[in-house]
């Protein structure tokens, strides 16, 4: 069995927390947050201990891997903690607001053997995995434009300060929404060598961005274009779309769907003209589940490669570090007085 603690017990630790729990290689070994009373309550109905100290349990609970569902400005700090102390760690993304940062880290982990993960669960979801199955088969050919969307209704009237409200803790629909359509398109595409025209625009928060737009150059020739909107009510809950057209055809997807349309026959199962299928018919069956198989996937990839003490995977420190690369490229390129100029060329890493 493999030991594992969970430190952050907003929406999406507990969510963890209900994943980890039920996979049949794990232990739940410690629950840790800052809230005494919502403590309390877990430790009565689930048994598990329970510590207000992050270090406090890294001491005590016998880890072999820690789940940090913490806010965004807080995961770096964790993550080297148990990076030092040998611990496997899959943490909820954003990865890190530096992505210098997140170099470093991904270096550490690697260095020391640990098998990393970061919760850009999108990857798990089955259209969105077939996605990049068929761009490697080179289905449609080379790829010349991409369109990365998410909307979704979480801020819709002016409200009160969260951490998600302010841009220092890692708030805001850049790296809350936006972070994960820009994941898939790292996932397709690689890095972008240049972004220009970005806008983060507030639509009630007062701190922060409910809106993003711009434009990303990569090194294959690719454009890819960025929009997102979290005050967006027409959308019942996120949903987020990937269109890419290239030299040979185009495919659309979502949460859903995929949609392909190809110029010549395509590889199995793909036609000429339009072929169209389901996510049911694209996922996995999981054991256990809770939001969406793709969270569960997720978990059991960890799991899996922990057991396997296997570092590579699609969700890794690595992979998330593109991703933070990307999205500083866009806050960079967005402030930049320069910006009616002209775009900002890839620098970091370079």
């Amino acid at each position: 069995m493999i030991r594992v603690g969970v430190v952050g017990m907003g929406k999406m630790g507990l969510s963890h927390l209900s994943i980890f729990r039920a996979h049949p290689q794990v232990e739940l070994a410690g629950i840790c947050d800052a809230n005494g009373y919502l403590l309390s309550v877990l430790g009565k109905y689930t048994g598990i201990p329970t510590y207000s100290s992050y270090e406090t349990m890294l001491a005590k609970a016998e880890l072999d891997a820690v789940v940090i569902a913490t806010p965004s400005a807080l995961h770096a700090p964790m993550v080297r903690t148990a990076l030092d102390r040998g611990l496997h760690v899959f943490c909820e993304k954003p990865f890190c607001l530096d992505p210098a940062t997140s170099e470093e880290l991904a270096a550490l982990a690697a260095a020391k053997e640990l098998v990393t993960a970061v919760g850009y669960h999108y990857r798990f979801v089955g259209t969105f995995a077939e996605i990049k199955r068929l761009l490697d088969a080179g289905a449609i050919g080379e790829v010349t434009l991409a369109q990365a969307e998410a909307f979704g209704p979480v801020v819709l009237k002016r409200q009160g300060s969260t951490w998600r409200s302010k841009k220092q803790l890692g708030g805001g629909s850049l790296y809350d929404y936006a972070a994960h359509p820009l994941n898939l398109l790292n996932w397709y595409l690689g890095s972008p060598s240049w972004v220009g025209g970005t806008v983060l625009q507030p639509v009630f928060s007062s701190e922060t961005d409910d809106q993003v737009a711009g434009t990303m150059r990569f090194d294959s020739g690719a454009t890819g274009q960025i929009s997102v909107n979290w005050s967006d009510e027409s959308e019942r809950k996120m949903s987020t779309k990937i269109t890419l057209w290239g030299t040979r055809g185009r495919i659309h997807a979502d949460r859903q769907e995929l949609q392909v349309y190809l110029r010549e026959e395509g590889p199995a199962g793909y036609r000429k003209g339009w072929t169209v299928k389901y996510t049911t018919e694209l996922t996995k069956e999981v054991w256990f589940y809770l939001r969406g198989e793709e969270y569960s996937a997720q978990a059991d990839d960890f799991i899996t490669r922990v057991a396997e003490h296997r570092t590579d995977g699609v969700n890794s420190f690595t992979a998330a570090t593109a991703t933070d690369q990307t999205l500083a490229m866009l806050v960079a390129d967005a402030e930049s007085p320069t910006k009616p100029r002209g775009g900002l060329r890839r620098l970091i890493g370079r």
